[in-house]
């Protein structure tokens, strides 16, 4: 898949984990040990024809599916939650909250669905579940391979009603991507603090407008992340630290592995010269692809029937990687097209703490409330 030089044959065993410099980061989740199987909890791990072929190696799709106690299944079908983790996390989450999980729905205090905990993390990082040059067709593997085996194998209702999208972060993102890029094949998505939606607003940086991604036009540092509400760590010093612990599979390197074009050394196209913060405006162009408000600007009145009533979006307004600047932009662009999307801005709430109970809006967690919200929309369609 790379071309036949000595940067590029080295950077195909970098990302097949051959050779690598960082075995220990979350990018190597294939070398940790296989989550056994418990009470309810199941790894659902099948290798992917699509992905394969792309890379020329086995590759997997990979979930943890957290099943409702029998007793309380409906034996017309059950839909399932797609949950989609941030960077660095993974599908071993259903480990961690399947049990509590399961004693909520035997409780009455959750729905009864399945909930299935997708693995988007990679050797490039978080792959977004987006379909792209340097790392594949994950999306259509997921419509076309993962999604298909989990209904069969964990008898959901193999109907669009029944597939609902949520996720955090770069799930976040990834959850609202699938649904507007797959409109006819998800019921709806609950997105949580999503990565950039608006890319005149990334991390603080307008990719298409600046000319350098760690000073503002006016020559000032652009922030990055927040701390009880104040800036407290430029996008610059992000980088310095990202690039000492490694050179690939960083947040930003992730990023550049999803929406960038290939460069001629096998690698992804950086945005920016990690040194000097310069952007490449050719890449940014490449990149308005993978823009959500300029994707539905532009296909508003074929995507319109197929996606009303199926975007939620929520975020802090104090968000600790300052996202809600993006979601703000969206927000005004889907007012414009008269879009029935659900945007809500929590006063105060960061990146973390945006999930917490609120007295008013979600006094169980918003989770629970997001849970509660997909088994409302799936008995309304019944």
């Amino acid at each position: 898949m790379y071309p036949h030089t000595l940067h590029g044959i080295l950077f195909s065993l970098l990302v097949t984990g051959m050779l690598s410099p960082d075995r220990t980061g979350p990018q190597q989740v294939a070398a940790q040990e296989t989550p056994a199987d418990v009470e309810g909890v199941h790894l659902l791990r099948i290798q992917s024809d699509l992905l394969t072929a792309f890379w020329g190696r086995p590759m997997y799709l990979e979930a943890g599916v957290v099943l409702p106690p029998e007793d309380k299944r409906d034996p017309a079908g059950t839909p399932v939650c797609y949950s989609i983790h941030g960077f660095g996390g993974s599908h071993r989450v259903a480990w961690r909250a399947g049990p509590r999980l399961r004693e909520q729905i035997a409780a009455g205090q959750r729905p009864p669905m399945i909930y299935a905990f997708l693995n988007a993390q990679f050797s490039l990082g978080h792959h977004e579940f987006a379909d792209s040059v340097n790392n594949g067709p994950w999306g259509q593997a997921l419509l076309k391979e993962l999604v298909p085996a989990l209904e069969k194998k964990f008898q959901a209702a193999a109907v669009p009603g029944a597939r609902f999208l949520t996720g955090h972060s770069s799930g976040g993102w990834s959850s609202l991507w699938l649904q507007i890029t797959y409109p006819d094949f998800f019921g709806g998505t609950w997105s949580t603090a999503p990565d950039p939606v608006d890319f005149r607003d990334f991390t603080g940086i307008d990719i298409y407008r600046f000319p350098n991604a760690y000073e503002d036009p006016e020559g000032n540092k652009i922030q990055l992340m927040r701390r009880q509400g104040k800036f407290v760590l430029s996008i610059q010093d992000y980088v310095k630290s990202e690039i000492a612990k490694r050179d690939y599979g960083g947040q930003f390197a992730s990023f550049d592995a999803v929406f960038s074009p290939r460069g001629e050394d096998g690698r992804p196209q950086p945005l920016f010269d990690r040194k000097s913060g310069k952007i490449n405006h050719t890449v940014a162009k490449a990149w308005e692809k993978y823009d959500i408000r300029l994707i539905l600007k532009r296909n508003w009145e074929q995507l319109q029937p197929k996606i009303q009533g199926k975007l939620r979006i929520y975020m802090g307004t104090l968000d600790t990687f300052r996202l809600e600047g993006a979601l703000k932009l969206l927000d005004a662009e889907l007012k414009e097209l008269k879009s029935d999307a659900q945007v809500v801005f929590i006063e105060g709430r960061d990146h973390g703490t945006l999930l917490q109970p609120h007295p008013e809006l979600w006094p169980r967690g918003l989770r629970t409330e997001i849970h509660q919200q997909m088994w409302k929309r799936w008995q309304q369609s019944q």
